[in-house]
């Protein structure tokens, strides 16, 4: 069967994926090097921002440009939103059609206290990128790096041009993990407002806080226990 008719909204430079920017521009030339084979670069591009911009849910800034592209590729840490901007717009610089992706997932892992904190152990506007691949849509999902999963027993989600990269429902020790419980669907830019709008309404006590934006956001990207993010500061 032919593949989907390719969008000038995959590939166009948008407020939040700016793939056009200088600093976008750089970071992709500088990660695929010689290669022009679209799975080749993809692959590329995805493990360098799995890998170079350390998993850190904490690390979230409410301000609209701080999830800009060009914003993103300057930070050390990150979390699943914002590294799925970067990688969307590096492959779209690349000539790669890509697009976000957004799920609801619910963790089995995570712990009482947090689940009684939010009120529900569902977190909403997980995201990650879709690139266009041979006629294919793949999902990547760029937020844990490596370090981190071997560190906390999290499966590590690779991508090799043949299958999706999304959180795997078990843990390396067979615990039930993710389980993804809802899709809300592919985007050509950021939906920002309408994201922190849900979070409000559905993490109420959890954004009324003095970090409000801040901690709504972080809410919807808690793949694992964020206490245990930082064993140490307990």
């Amino acid at each position: 069967m032919p593949g989907p008719t390719i969008e000038s909204s995959w590939l166009e430079p948008t407020w939040f994926i700016d793939s056009d920017s200088e600093p976008v521009e750089a970071f992709a030339c500088g990660v695929v090097g010689e290669s022009t084979e679209p799975t080749d670069m993809a692959v590329k591009l995805f493990h360098a921002v799995r890998d170079g911009f350390r998993y850190d849910p904490y690390n979230s800034d409410p301000r609209p440009e701080a999830y800009r592209a060009s914003t993103v590729v300057a930070s050390e840490s990150n979390w699943c939103v914002p590294k799925s901007v970067l990688l969307t717009a590096a492959a779209r610089n690349r000539g790669i059609p890509a697009r976000l992706g957004f799920s609801d997932v619910r963790n089995h892992l995570t712990s009482e206290k947090l689940t009684e904190q939010m009120g529900t152990d569902l977190f909403i506007w997980h995201g990650y990128s879709e690139l266009l691949l041979g006629g294919r849509w793949f999902k990547l999902s760029s937020a844990f790096n490596l370090e981190l999963c071997e560190r906390f027993g999290v499966k590590v989600l690779a991508f090799d041009g043949t299958d999706d990269a999304l959180m795997h429902p078990f843990d390396q020790a067979g615990n039930r993990h993710m389980e993804y419980v809802n899709q809300r669907g592919s985007f050509d830019d950021l939906p920002l407002d309408l994201m922190k709008a849900d979070f409000a309404a559905l993490y109420p006590e959890w954004a009324a806080d003095e970090h409000s934006a801040t901690s709504a956001v972080e809410a919807g990207d808690t793949a694992f226990d964020p206490s245990a993010a930082r064993p140490n500061d307990n």
